[in-house]
């Protein structure tokens, strides 16, 4: 019962992740008919927002040891802890809550600024070119990363209040020994957080009714004299932002390293292509699936009967699926069954 717990909450862990990517590229494509490849790339960008501030937080001074009195010693001390003590030191720990703050208007600018600058020039465009455009989009993005900060992966720490394990099977009266980290609960609330606040947004304000009804007709919205494009362009820095902060609180779990968007976009993609494309639901539910799935084929009693299933796993169900219902499990009618 202990192992089944765990891998489910590993499940969830990981669907989160995917979910928020692929909501985003549900976004993009629901909205704008785009397929966007180089969406994995601003999962990256998000990460690497939480990797500058804490290299700002942390600009250091080289100051004296006074720990080692027998010979002079050196130590690199960032400044915020020599002027503002505890305070300063308390703010560098607390750097991936920080960068969130600051990663909302980075990517919704980014956002913005890529569908503007390049992405409104392939509406037209058949799905062939436009995932050329963005996948070579992604490739430059990757590589002026590589550029600036290297390719070795960055550690990016979780504050120390939350650095530890919860007591999971205590909390639940099942065994003492299972415990799962305090952060990627918190990625997992989060995530839940984020998909609510997007449901709620399209579905419960006028601006987000307006979306969905240029979604359905994009047409007969224009000609009641709305700016569908306008209102578009906004939902794509969204869809960026999503992204984003799905990458910054990422980074306690996975140090961010310049290619960790391309990983996250295939298999996020199949998880768009399997939800359904254009499905903000399915995007969401065939997230969680595929992530519990995974999980599942990871264990070793099950890599010992079906080695590398783990690897497989999801394009095997994503072929399965796609036989029996090529629109995906919540895919409008129409959607990929040409």
């Amino acid at each position: 019962m202990d192992e089944i717990l765990l891998q489910i909450l590993n499940g969830l862990d990981k669907g989160g992740a995917y979910a928020l990517i692929a909501l985003g590229l549900t976004l993009t494509f629901g909205t704008l008919g785009v397929v966007n490849f180089a969406h994995g790339a601003l999962f990256m960008l998000g990460a690497f927002v939480a990797v500058s501030v804490q290299n700002i937080l942390t600009i250091s001074e080289r100051v004296r040891d006074e720990s080692i009195t027998f010979f002079e010693a050196y130590k690199e001390v960032p400044y915020l802890e020599i002027w503002w003590g505890e305070t300063g030191t308390m703010i560098i720990d607390y750097v991936v809550p920080i960068s969130i703050l600051v990663a909302i208007p980075v990517m919704l600018l980014i956002g913005v600024a890529m569908e503007r600058g390049l992405i409104k020039h392939f509406y037209k465009r058949t799905h062939a070119e436009q995932i050329l455009v963005t996948f070579g989009l992604a490739i430059v993005l990757q590589e002026i990363v590589k550029a600036n900060f290297g390719a070795n992966p960055i550690p990016t720490p979780a504050p120390d209040i939350v650095s530890g394990s919860a007591p999971v099977g205590a909390w639940l009266g099942l065994s003492e020994n299972l415990v799962y980290p305090y952060w990627r609960m918190i990625y997992l609330a989060f995530a839940a957080v984020i998909i609510f606040g997007v449901f709620a947004f399209l579905r419960f304000t006028t601006f987000g009714m307006v979306v969905r009804a240029g979604m359905a007709d994009r047409e007969t919205v224009g000609l009641l004299g709305i700016n569908v494009q306008r209102r578009f362009t906004i939902v794509f820095g969204l869809a960026a932002v999503v992204a984003g902060l799905a990458g910054v609180m990422y980074t306690p779990i996975l140090p961010p390293d310049y290619h960790m968007g391309m990983d996250f976009l295939v298999l996020s993609f199949v998880v768009v292509v399997v939800g359904g494309m254009g499905s903000l639901e399915g995007a969401v539910l065939a997230g969680f699936l595929l992530g519990i799935l995974q999980s599942f084929a990871s264990m070793n009693e099950v890599k010992q009967i079906l080695p590398g299933i783990d690897q497989v796993i999801i394009y095997l169900v994503a072929v399965v699926v796609l036989l029996v219902r090529p629109r995906g499990l919540l895919g409008r009618e129409g959607v990929m069954e040409d």
